[in-house]
């Protein structure tokens, strides 16, 4: 089934506590919000799993799962668009890429060379809910959706389903990636990635591009790294990643994210299943360009992470937060990635855990702009949400 059919204060010692003085209550960093708001513009289609990016001119590029009627369906499309204000205001939605199945999350980076990479992966999630929907059963999926089929609705996944035979299904099973070399006015056919994760790869000071993630439909499912030394066009496999003892990386660890840090290392996040820590975000470092991974460690609770590297060469983490407060939070590390700050909150009006997958830019001004998707009372269907936000001074 879905990989995401689940879910549902760190304190620090002031300086005076150091030097043996008494203690002093602390407050948590407040984030300063400029403004939140809703940015998606189809309303009777449910948004998933987006990712924004700044180009190297300004102009911000958002792409998300589209097209969608819910959570897990069959409809889902890869849909794009881009903002020269710094997200004042935003394009009408552009689909970018629809095969003949689901296709799932949506990651988006603009190379040094001027590329534009956008990735995604296919899946079959939705044909447990469509054979049980046969019989007129709950469409479940754990709280994702209760309602049942009305008749035409049934009618509609099926005629869906048979646009590709059962063979022809699961060959569309992949992990995808599409170029645009003239700034998104034209896309290349589908690539293979190896590897799929929902915010895609990297650009390393070296020039390759780095993609953490998982192996989705292979046996063993690797987490681990590939790269790209031909900005995007190829990849082969890098490294696995270890398993922290005691866990297990099928149906344990999920959704990674990397950064380079100014020391050189590389940092990647890791969403965790396993029962040690489950729902925290873990951590693993690489000191040698990805080709040997540490043992990944907690970092806190929340996920799945986006991890970016700040102008001041500070490293911003940004993940969801699926217990109360609902909605999304914020760590800084001042030190590459060695340890954390406290948890900052950026939304935390959140009516439940379909939210998150929160990604971050800097804008010029040295203010950020975070993106995520969340299910809302209005509209019914889940949106895209943005944040523009301050850190702590």
């Amino acid at each position: 089934m879905s990989r995401r059919r689940f879910l549902q204060t760190t304190g620090s010692l002031s300086v005076a506590a150091l030097a043996g003085l008494p203690r002093r209550a602390m407050a948590a960093p407040e984030a300063k919000i400029i403004e939140t708001k809703i940015i998606s513009q189809q309303p009777e289609y449910y948004h998933g799993w987006p990712t924004i990016a700044r180009r190297a001119n300004g102009e911000l590029w958002v792409t998300w799962s589209g097209g969608r009627e819910s959570h897990v369906c069959p409809f889902g499309q890869v849909l794009a668009m881009t903002s020269r204000d710094d997200g004042a205001s935003w394009t009408y939605p552009r689909v970018l890429l629809d095969s003949a199945t689901d296709d799932r999350d949506s990651g988006v980076l603009e190379t040094a060379k001027g590329t534009l990479l956008v990735t995604t992966f296919t899946s079959l999630a939705y044909e447990p809910h469509l054979e049980k929907q046969a019989a007129f059963n709950e469409l479940s999926s754990k709280g994702w959706t209760t309602a049942k089929m009305a008749p035409e609705q049934l009618a509609h996944w099926k005629a869906c389903h048979a646009r590709l035979s059962d063979a022809e299904r699961k060959a569309e099973l992949g992990q995808w990636l599409i170029r645009s070399t003239d700034g998104g006015k034209s896309w290349s056919t589908r690539l293979p990635t190896i590897v799929n994760s929902p915010h895609g790869p990297i650009q390393l000071r070296d020039g390759r591009l780095l993609y953490a993630g998982k192996q989705l439909w292979t046996d063993d499912k690797k987490i681990g790294v590939c790269e790209s030394t031909d900005d995007g066009q190829t990849w082969r496999w890098l490294a696995e990643i270890p398993t922290r003892k005691g866990d297990a990386v099928v149906k344990g660890y999920h959704e990674l994210h990397a950064v380079e840090a100014n020391d050189g290392t590389i940092i990647a996040q890791i969403r965790n299943h396993n029962k040690a820590n489950l729902g925290w975000t873990l951590q693993t470092e690489s000191k040698d360009g990805g080709k040997t991974w540490s043992e990944p460690h907690p970092i806190c609770y929340g996920l799945p992470s986006h991890l970016l590297k700040l102008r001041n060469g500070h490293l911003l983490m940004t993940y969801g937060h699926r217990r109360a407060p609902f909605g999304n939070q914020a760590r800084v590390s001042a030190d590459n990635g060695k340890t954390w700050g406290e948890a900052m909150i950026i939304s935390g009006d959140g009516l439940g855990g379909d939210l998150g997958y929160p990604s971050t830019v800097e804008l010029a001004d040295g203010s950020l702009l975070t993106v995520w998707y969340e299910q809302m009372k209005k509209p019914s269907k889940a949106v895209l949400r943005q944040a523009r936000w301050t850190l702590p001074s």
